[in-house]
């Protein structure tokens, strides 16, 4: 269950960050209470997750594949250049998530 808690932190991280973006410094209230609450759901999710997974693997690979994901994101959605660096530095972010993860623990 702490995976699935973890998934969907990550997913509520993402959306939270990609509000952020919509928000347009928080000029579109819309966008900015969706911000902010997703972002609280993230926490949450995140904090119930931890009760099985280690901390620092868990922050990892939250911080990590959501850094991954919103990357996805700028690039698809808003028309974010892709280069050769941006593409290597995503590869390194996932090797070094899941080499975290393969070293940690769920108990």
């Amino acid at each position: 269950m702490s995976m699935l808690y973890l998934i969907l932190a990550i997913i509520l991280e993402v959306s939270g960050t990609t509000c952020m973006k919509l928000s347009q410094g928080f000029t579109k209230i819309g966008a900015s209470l969706l911000m902010f609450i997703f972002y609280g759901f993230s926490l949450g999710a995140l904090t119930l997750a931890l009760k099985k997974i280690d901390v620092g693997i868990a922050y990892a690979v939250w911080s990590g594949i959501g850094t991954t994901l919103i990357a996805a994101v700028g690039v698809l959605w808003f028309n974010e250049p892709v280069t050769a660096i941006r593409i290597i530095s995503i590869g390194l972010i996932i090797i070094g998530v899941v080499s975290l993860y393969l070293t940690g623990e769920i108990h």
